[in-house]
C-alpha cells in the first residue's frame, strides 16, 4: 500500500511543477507607471508622461557678440573694470547700454564699449589682471580681497575694445606732473604683465596730487586689489588712476587741477604704504615714466 502511494506522488510532483511553470510563462508583466512628483498628480497606469524645458533666457546684447566695439562679460568682470579697460566712465557705459544698476552685470552679457556712432575700427585692449578682479553680478562696493603675491605669474587676457587714437592727436598734449611731492622713490616700474603702472614709496598721509587737469570719474573702493581708488579723466584719450590711498579727498564729477591734493597715501589693499599710479591711453595701460617729466 505504501509502495503504491509513493509511486503516485512521484508521478504527481512533475505534473504540479509543469502547471506552475506554465502559469508563470503565460502571465505578462506591465511596466511600472512613470510618476511625475513635481506636479503632485499621480498618473494613471499606462499614461505617457512628458516633461518640458524652458528655453534659456537671451542675455542683453547677445545679438552683438563678437562685433567690433562690443565686449562680452566674463567671470570676474565689473563695470568699473570694463570702464577702466575701455577708457570710458561707468556712467557712459551704463547710458550706452541702458543699464539702470551698473553694480550688477551678468556673465555672457554683451556691452557696447564705444560711443554710439563710433568708428568701426577698434583696437584690442588688455585688462589689468593684477591685482585681481571681481565677480560679475556682484555689487562693486562688496569687493575686498588680499592682493595676490607679487611673484605669482599673471596672464593677461583680451579685454574690452576702444577706438584707436592717431599719433599726434591734440589729446596727447597733456602737461603731466608727478602725483607725489619731492623726488619720487619708485618701488616698482611699469611691466605689461605684472604691474600696469608705477609703485611710488611714501609715508602714510603723504599728499597724492592730480597729475593733470581733469574730472573725477571714480572715487571708491570697489575695484579689488586697488584699495581706495581715484580715477581721473583728462580728455577723450587719457585716464589716470591713484590706488591704495588711506583717504579720498574728492568726489565723483568734481573738477580738479594739476597738482591739487586729491588723496592721502596709504596701504589699503596693499602690502605696504605706497601709491600705485597708472596712465591709461584709451583704456590701455602705458608706462607713466615715458609721460612724466624727468625726476629731479
Amino acid at each position: 500500500m505504501l509502495e503504491k502511494l509513493s509511486q503516485g506522488w512521484k508521478l504527481a510532483v512533475p505534473l504540479l511543477l509543469a502547471g506552475v511553470l506554465a502559469g508563470c510563462a503565460s502571465s505578462s508583466r506591465s511596466p511600472a507607471p512613470v510618476e511625475d512628483r513635481s506636479s503632485g498628480v499621480r498618473p494613471q497606469p499606462g499614461a505617457v508622461v512628458t516633461t518640458t524645458t524652458e528655453a534659456p533666457r537671451a542675455l542683453p546684447g547677445a545679438e552683438n557678440a563678437g562685433k567690433p566695439g562690443y565686449y562680452t562679460v566674463r567671470p570676474g568682470d565689473t563695470m568699473i573694470r570694463i570702464a577702466l579697460d575701455s577708457g570710458h566712465t561707468v556712467r557712459d557705459l551704463a547710458r550706452w547700454n541702458n543699464i539702470d544698476n551698473p553694480n550688477v552685470i551678468e556673465v555672457g552679457q554683451v556691452l557696447r564699449v564705444i560711443p554710439p556712432g563710433g568708428g568701426a575700427e577698434v583696437a584690442v585692449v588688455r585688462p589689468v589682471t593684477p591685482p585681481g578682479s571681481m565677480v560679475a553680478g556682484t555689487p562693486t562696493a562688496a569687493a575686498s580681497a588680499p592682493r595676490p603675491a607679487a611673484s605669482a605669474p599673471i596672464v593677461a587676457t583680451p579685454g574690452p575694445v576702444a577706438p584707436p587714437v592717431a599719433s599726434g592727436s591734440p589729446d596727447d598734449d597733456v602737461p603731466w606732473s608727478w602725483p607725489t611731492n619731492g623726488a619720487p622713490a619708485v618701488l616698482a616700474g611699469f611691466d605689461e604683465v605684472k604691474n600696469k603702472g608705477l609703485d611710488i614709496a611714501g609715508k602714510a598721509g603723504d599728499a597724492v596730487m592730480a597729475s593733470a587737469d581733469g574730472r573725477v570719474v571714480y572715487a571708491g573702493a570697489g575695484l579689488r586689489g586697488y584699495g581706495n581708488l581715484i580715477i581721473l579723466k583728462h580728455n577723450n584719450t587719457y585716464l589716470t588712476a591713484y590706488a591704495h590711498n588711506q583717504a579720498l579727498l574728492v568726489k565723483e564729477d568734481q573738477t580738479v587741477k594739476k597738482g591739487q591734493k586729491i588723496a592721502e597715501m596709504g596701504s589699503s589693499d596693499a602690502d605696504r604704504v605706497k601709491l600705485h599710479f597708472e596712465i591709461r591711453r584709451q583704456g590701455k595701460p602705458v608706462d607713466p615714466a615715458k609721460y612724466l617729466p624727468a625726476a629731479k
